[in-house]
């Protein structure tokens, strides 16, 4: 037997010793030790379990691998909600904790935020905020489907990778998409696999938005990839489609973003609701806005009440995207300036404030509010000068977060001469995707640029996934 033969058959030996899970990480795996002190990483065990597993990587100082049997259940383990969840063959990897209670998930996620805000930042929330929650299922209003044609099964499948794996997961249903969705990909795929284009259409992108009382889905858009063009058939069979099922509208994407094109025009318009502000956001399939819209309400109604604008302030909302808090700040605020890095949501944002800025039943006319477009990656001391003192900030980065920014503020905060009357703002509100980034940014603010981190929490924006999103408010000390 050869050595490379050996390593194989080590690395996949069941392991009988029963271990003690003490944690969770971010990968949603257990975490335990063995007697020896080496660290476990253990795939479908939860904490306080014990537990025994199949080892499958090995490196010098830990090992990785998956449950065989647990001795002890957790209280917290529960039956996932979808069939396709699990650590069987051809198991979807598009979640990674339905096995654990909804509530435990999002305990999990706020230790992560802390210990990545003490571990990497070293800073402490003076207070922790209340974990932002709301529906488990049928929440992805947003999300990027693999299509496959497989000869050999002679099927099409539509959907998310198995876990670990490059091959597409043979799904039926998808409980974390709306009902509606998850109910049409069955059809979805037969229509896939009766178009002459089936072997060149490798994705389709889904966008959904609410209709125009706010409290349901709206317009199902459904952004097809395809690599060549489409024969006259194909169109007529996804105009079919179409007009067998409610709400659907079909774009199509021959090459970039910037070649998608509503495949028939008219119809009611892709938008989300803010109702709480009056207001109503018309966005492309494309662009980028929150996966959840339910979170996505409560988020900015707290990222407003917590910024607590007044109508005298100004304030600068960085990264500002579409306008998602833009526009709610300029229904409080005396004046708003949106930064965003793509010339593309600069007019769309534009767009958006003109359709809104009118007065309402509801609340007055939006305030005075302008959009330019920068490279939020490179900010500089001397750029954030000439932008404007602002009382108020809210800040919204993407994954890589927003260091270039924080490490402006803080060579302003310590170097006084640069400054040319230009003073910090009294508070920002931050909110994360990547907690190890928000992490990062914290410790510039607080030991280098003068503030106190006076609130953190989790917004759990994705149910049963890793992804930790979160909020936090930096006061100036």
């Amino acid at each position: 037997m050869t050595d490379s033969k050996v390593k194989n058959e080590e690395q996949h030996r069941s392991n009988d010793e029963w271990l003690q899970v003490e944690s969770l990480d971010l990968d949603a795996q257990g975490v335990a030790h063995k007697a020896n002190g080496m660290v476990v990483f253990i795939e479908g065990a939860l904490p306080f379990e014990q537990v025994q597993l199949n080892v499958h990587r090995k490196k010098n100082n830990w090992e990785q691998g998956t449950v065989t049997k647990i001795g002890r259940e957790s209280s917290q383990r529960v039956r996932p909600g979808c069939p396709h969840f699990g650590l069987h063959a051809g198991a979807c990897g598009g979640c990674k904790m339905q096995h654990l209670d909804a509530a435990a998930q999002v305990a999990v996620k706020q230790r992560a935020l802390e210990d990545n805000l003490w571990h990497l930042g070293k800073v402490r929330p003076e207070n922790i905020l209340r974990p932002l929650e709301g529906p488990a299922w049928h929440y992805r209003y947003r999300a990027r489907l693999s299509v496959r044609h497989v000869i050999k099964k002679g099927t099409v499948l539509i959907g998310f990778h198995e876990r670990k794996s490059r091959y597409l997961a043979d799904m039926k249903v998808c409980p974390v998409l709306p009902r509606q969705v998850s109910d049409m990909l069955m059809p979805l795929r037969a229509l896939i696999g009766s178009l002459d284009a089936r072997d060149t259409c490798p994705q389709i992108e889904l966008a959904c938005g609410d209709a125009p009382d706010g409290l349901q889905l709206g317009v199902i858009a459904l952004v097809l990839r395809h690599l060549e063009p489409l024969s006259g058939a194909d169109v007529d069979r996804l105009k079919a489609f179409a007009a067998q099922h409610e709400g659907v509208q079909w774009w199509l994407q021959a090459k970039g973003p910037d070649t998608v094109k509503l495949l028939e025009e008219g119809g009611p318009a892709l938008a989300y609701e803010l109702p709480e502000f009056g207001v109503r956001m018309p966005f492309k399939p494309t662009d980028f806005t929150q996966v959840n819209p339910h979170i996505n309400r409560v988020l900015v109604g707290r990222a407003l009440r917590l910024l607590d604008v007044r109508p005298d302030e100004r304030v600068i909302d960085w990264f500002c995207g579409l306008g998602n808090f833009t526009l709610p700040l300029a229904s409080r605020a005396r004046e708003v300036l949106g930064i965003e890095g793509s010339d593309t949501l600069v007019g769309r944002a534009t767009d958006n404030f003109e359709r809104n800025r009118p007065a309402t039943a509801a609340r007055r006319a939006l305030a005075a509010t302008r959009f330019v477009a920068r490279n939020l990656f490179e900010m500089t001391p001397e750029m954030l000068v000439a932008d404007g003192a602002a009382e108020k900030w809210l800040v919204d980065p993407p994954r890589e977060g927003a260091f270039a920014l924080a490490k402006a503020v803080a060579d302003l905060h310590q170097q006084p001469e640069l400054r040319a009357g230009w003073v910090p703002p009294k508070r920002i509100v931050y909110v994360s995707c990547n907690p190890s980034t928000l992490a990062r940014d914290a410790g510039l603010l607080v030991h280098q640029a003068g503030y106190r981190c006076t609130f953190a929490g989790v917004v759990n924006m994705f149910p049963h996934t890793a992804h930790v999103e979160s909020i936090a408010v930096f006061d100036l000390a």
